[in-house]
């Protein structure tokens, strides 16, 4: 399991913020620890969620932010056609193959924003029915958004996981730490 912890320093609003993005990515990473594959990428609510849909979804909205922010085309940027995509894994792609893609997508938004003169530089919104025409947003509104979005699909992947085999977030962490649950 790939971890990265951005570093912090004290009244560092950056350090702060990415602080809190990385610690609802890994409420995500975690819920998959110990399972296969297949209970990854298994619904076991009424949803269409799975563990490792949840995973490739985060990490291609993570990337989306990011190139929006660069001003640079994502490769990766999904269309209505392709939306559904975004939430399974298809071919070749596993979920610790996911968890590499997301870690670099990560370490790239961290030295992204720590790069950027201010938190208070903007870029522009694309068109889309849900953004104001003519757009922007601030980098320190990206990483308030990529906190609340991906800490929304970390409740998800707690239910999901609770619904696999009843461990927990605390069970989790235990897990995590070598402790078991």
């Amino acid at each position: 399991m790939v971890t990265h912890v951005p570093a912090e320093a004290p009244g560092d609003e950056r350090g702060a913020l990415l602080s809190f993005v990385e610690e609802q990515r890994g409420g995500i990473r975690r819920a998959v620890l110990g399972l296969t594959e297949e209970q990854a990428a298994s619904r076991p609510t009424v949803s269409e969620l799975s563990l490792s849909g949840l995973i490739k979804h985060v990490a291609e909205v993570e990337l989306q932010w990011l190139r929006l922010a660069q001003q640079q085309p994502n490769p990766k940027q999904r269309t209505r056609g392709t939306w559904a995509e975004g939430f399974r894994l298809a071919g070749d792609e596993t979920v610790p193959g996911m968890l590499e893609f997301w870690a670099s997508v990560a370490k790239e938004t961290e030295a992204f924003i720590r790069s950027v003169p201010s938190l208070d530089d903007t870029f522009p919104l694309p068109p889309a029915p849900w953004f104001p025409k003519d757009g922007e947003v601030s980098m320190r509104w990206m990483l308030l958004h990529l906190i609340r979005e991906t800490a929304r699909h970390a409740g998800h992947a707690d239910i999901i996981r609770e619904s696999l085999d009843g461990k927990g977030a605390f069970d989790l962490v235990a897990l995590e730490q070598g402790g078991g649950a």
